[in-house]
């Protein structure tokens, strides 16, 4: 039988973390923060503005979003990041960014080139290249670096045969942030030898100073053609939302274009009633900046925990520590069996490249339950691992 482009699918991060810890009895009551599902109390005003569209579901829905949600988009972008995108052309709605990424590869990607990927990293993105026939490359994402990938190391041979350049920032796991001046680099390395940015930024809202810097915006007052960003967003981390899958692509109107057109033929289009209420969630900031100070509260809370502790690196946003440790595995098996607290070896969330995984050596714990039962959490892994 001939080998399809999916026998070598990276193991699945949940089921080796099972495998690790399920056959081990939990050494104290259970505490989990391995999965950065968002837990915050999401807007009040949300299941009413829901059922008011019920009877969305008895119809097919806008395949490329409603004009009131593109219009609710494009307003978010211009407050955002001062950006001024047509609604019509240069915006989609996805269900969720998980759909978008993948099919943006699909459509925008080439065969046989060159797929540029942060190391740790979202599986998806591997996974888009496999799809295609690209080769997935993977960028060392260290400390050394500031937790991204160091554009300085990359060579023109490779960059020569790169269609897609992937970027997270703020980064997941590390919750680094990609500065104005790495966006001006990367565009201008993206201009020079003809690849497009993929921007997941997801995570652009949960901030702890200064609002991260988008990949458009850059774009915009660099005077970059606007086909060189894709960017991604999503309402499961900015509101709270996981579960309503709902988030958008942006960028120039021929890449966009190109993603409608598949999005036509195999892709499947966010319910109606999802994008009425989609439309008033990204419309609205207050639930944002709530959110945005609960995090940031839990932030001071784990640099008081962990003060003292010269190995900790405290992030700019995200909702995520990165925290480093002598054997990943090990660290997260003896926080399971002597204190019943799960956390994610990093090394589940990257690739070995050269010989290395640059996610070894760290584990990644969510902020995402409630303070007290987080800092709880922390306290008990600081004295477990650290002292």
């Amino acid at each position: 039988m001939m080998p399809t482009r999916f026998d070598a699918l990276p193991t699945a991060t949940w089921p080796r973390l099972r495998n690790l810890l399920d056959g081990h009895a939990a050494g104290g009551p259970v505490i989990n923060m391995t999965i950065g599902e968002p837990k915050h109390k999401f807007p009040d005003w949300v299941g009413p503005t829901l059922v008011e569209a019920m009877e969305g579901f008895n119809s097919y829905p806008d395949n490329n979003g409603t004009p009131e949600l593109r219009g609710a988009i494009t307003g978010f972008l211009q407050r955002r990041y001062a950006i001024d995108l047509d609604m019509d052309n240069q915006v989609m709605v996805l269900n969720g960014t998980r759909e978008g990424l993948f099919n943006a590869v699909v459509a925008l990607g080439q065969t046989g080139s060159k797929i540029l990927i942060p190391n740790p990293f979202y599986q998806v993105y591997t996974v888009a290249a496999m799809a295609i026939g690209a080769q997935s490359v993977y960028l060392p994402a260290r400390a050394e670096s500031g937790f991204l990938p160091d554009l300085d190391a990359l060579t023109p041979e490779e960059l020569n045969q790169t269609s897609v350049f992937f970027l997270c920032s703020p980064s997941n796991p590390q919750g680094a942030v990609a500065s104005e001046a790495y966006w001006s680099r990367l565009l201008t390395l993206a201009e020079t030898y003809d690849f497009k940015i993929f921007a997941d930024e997801c995570y652009s809202e949960i901030y702890r100073a200064a609002p991260p810097p988008g990949a458009l915006q850059v774009a915009a007052q660099m005077g970059a053609d606007p086909e060189r960003v894709v960017a991604f967003h999503s309402l499961s981390k900015r509101s709270n939302l996981p579960g309503l899958r709902s988030g958008f692509v942006a960028s120039g109107p021929k890449n966009i274009s190109r993603i409608k057109q598949l999005r036509a033929y195999a892709g499947c289009p966010v319910a109606g009633p999802i994008q009425h209420v989609s439309a008033k969630v990204w419309s609205d900031e207050d639930h944002v900046v709530a959110n945005r100070q609960l995090y940031c509260g839990k932030f001071e809370a784990a640099d008081r925990i962990f003060a003292g502790i010269q190995s900790y690196n405290s992030p700019q946003a995200g909702f995520f520590l990165w925290l480093p440790v002598e054997d990943d595995e090990a660290a997260a098996l003896k926080l399971w069996t002597e204190t019943g607290l799960r956390v994610l070896p990093g090394s589940y969330l990257g690739q070995i490249a050269n010989e290395q995984n640059p996610g070894s050596g760290y584990v990644r714990v969510a902020l995402v339950a409630p303070k007290e039962e987080m800092q709880r959490g922390l306290t008990i892994l600081r004295d477990c691992l650290y002292k």
